[in-house]
Protein backbone atom coordinates (compact mmCIF):
# COMPACT_ATOMS: atom_id res chain seq x y z
CA UNK A 1 0.00 0.00 0.00
CA UNK A 2 1.75 3.41 -0.87
CA UNK A 3 1.96 5.81 1.95
CA UNK A 4 -0.54 8.61 2.03
CA UNK A 5 1.51 12.05 1.94
CA UNK A 6 0.12 15.41 2.63
CA UNK A 7 1.75 18.90 1.48
CA UNK A 8 1.23 22.27 3.60
CA UNK A 9 2.13 25.28 2.63
CA UNK A 10 0.36 28.65 3.57
CA UNK A 11 -1.86 29.31 0.62
CA UNK A 12 -1.64 26.22 -1.88
CA UNK A 13 -0.19 28.21 -4.54
CA UNK A 14 3.23 27.31 -4.72
CA UNK A 15 5.30 24.94 -2.68
CA UNK A 16 2.50 22.55 -1.40
CA UNK A 17 1.51 22.37 -5.39
CA UNK A 18 5.10 21.80 -6.33
CA UNK A 19 5.87 18.96 -4.07
CA UNK A 20 2.07 17.84 -4.82
CA UNK A 21 3.05 17.88 -8.92
CA UNK A 22 6.78 16.22 -7.87
CA UNK A 23 5.56 13.21 -6.54
CA UNK A 24 1.75 13.01 -7.96
CA UNK A 25 3.52 9.57 -10.47
CA UNK A 26 5.80 8.23 -7.73
CA UNK A 27 5.03 4.83 -7.17
CA UNK A 28 6.03 4.89 -3.73
CA UNK A 29 3.48 7.57 -2.67
CA UNK A 30 -0.35 9.09 -3.10
CA UNK A 31 -0.35 12.80 -2.58
CA UNK A 32 -2.64 15.65 -1.89
CA UNK A 33 -1.66 18.94 -0.99
CA UNK A 34 -3.45 22.27 1.11
CA UNK A 35 -3.17 25.41 2.52
CA UNK A 36 -3.41 26.77 6.05
CA UNK A 37 -5.19 30.46 5.40
CA UNK A 38 -8.43 31.23 5.16
CA UNK A 39 -8.05 32.31 1.29
CA UNK A 40 -6.09 29.21 0.53
CA UNK A 41 -6.80 27.93 -3.35
CA UNK A 42 -7.27 24.43 -1.35
CA UNK A 43 -7.75 25.01 2.11
CA UNK A 44 -6.46 21.83 5.00
CA UNK A 45 -9.15 20.73 6.74
CA UNK A 46 -9.78 17.25 9.28
CA UNK A 47 -10.54 15.39 6.60
CA UNK A 48 -7.20 15.42 4.65
CA UNK A 49 -5.19 14.60 8.28
CA UNK A 50 -7.11 11.29 8.80
CA UNK A 51 -6.46 10.77 5.36
CA UNK A 52 -2.52 11.58 5.65
CA UNK A 53 0.17 9.31 6.64
CA UNK A 54 2.82 12.15 7.26
CA UNK A 55 2.45 16.13 6.49
CA UNK A 56 5.25 17.95 5.52
CA UNK A 57 4.57 21.38 6.09
CA UNK A 58 6.84 24.10 4.56
CA UNK A 59 7.18 26.27 7.55
CA UNK A 60 7.04 25.84 11.59
CA UNK A 61 4.46 27.94 11.54
CA UNK A 62 2.03 26.02 9.62
CA UNK A 63 3.05 22.83 11.75
CA UNK A 64 1.77 25.37 14.83
CA UNK A 65 -1.54 25.89 12.74
CA UNK A 66 -2.14 22.23 12.68
CA UNK A 67 -1.61 21.62 16.02
CA UNK A 68 -3.29 23.98 17.62
CA UNK A 69 -6.51 24.17 15.12
CA UNK A 70 -6.85 20.64 15.08
CA UNK A 71 -5.70 19.83 18.69
CA UNK A 72 -8.83 17.19 18.94
CA UNK A 73 -7.45 15.05 16.71
CA UNK A 74 -4.89 12.20 16.47
CA UNK A 75 -2.47 13.94 13.62
CA UNK A 76 0.13 12.47 11.95
CA UNK A 77 3.47 13.44 11.94
CA UNK A 78 3.99 16.64 10.96
CA UNK A 79 7.37 17.18 9.61
CA UNK A 80 8.89 20.97 8.88
CA UNK A 81 10.96 21.30 5.90
CA UNK A 82 11.58 24.79 6.18
CA UNK A 83 10.84 26.18 2.48
CA UNK A 84 10.52 29.81 2.76
CA UNK A 85 7.82 31.30 0.69
CA UNK A 86 10.05 32.76 -1.68
CA UNK A 87 9.61 30.48 -5.35
CA UNK A 88 7.20 30.32 -7.86
CA UNK A 89 5.33 27.48 -8.77
CA UNK A 90 7.52 24.75 -10.42
CA UNK A 91 10.78 27.01 -10.07
CA UNK A 92 13.88 24.62 -10.42
CA UNK A 93 15.19 25.53 -7.26
CA UNK A 94 12.57 24.98 -5.37
CA UNK A 95 12.17 21.07 -7.09
CA UNK A 96 15.54 20.54 -6.45
CA UNK A 97 15.47 21.42 -2.72
CA UNK A 98 11.95 20.00 -2.29
CA UNK A 99 13.52 16.63 -3.78
CA UNK A 100 16.54 16.63 -1.35
CA UNK A 101 14.42 16.95 1.51
CA UNK A 102 11.60 14.58 0.89
CA UNK A 103 13.39 11.66 -0.96
CA UNK A 104 15.08 10.86 1.92
CA UNK A 105 11.90 11.01 4.25
CA UNK A 106 9.86 9.62 2.33
CA UNK A 107 12.26 6.69 2.24
CA UNK A 108 12.30 6.38 5.82
CA UNK A 109 8.78 6.66 6.52
CA UNK A 110 8.24 3.83 4.55
CA UNK A 111 11.00 1.56 5.67
CA UNK A 112 9.41 2.59 9.64
CA UNK A 113 6.01 1.49 7.94
CA UNK A 114 7.77 -1.74 6.19
CA UNK A 115 6.47 -0.83 2.71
Amino acid sequence: ERMKVLFVCAMNKQRSVTAERLYRNDPRVVVRSAGVRTEAVRRLGEADLRWADVVFAMEREHKRWIAQRFAHLELPPVEVLDIPDEYEVMDPHLQEQLRALLDPEIDRYRAARGT
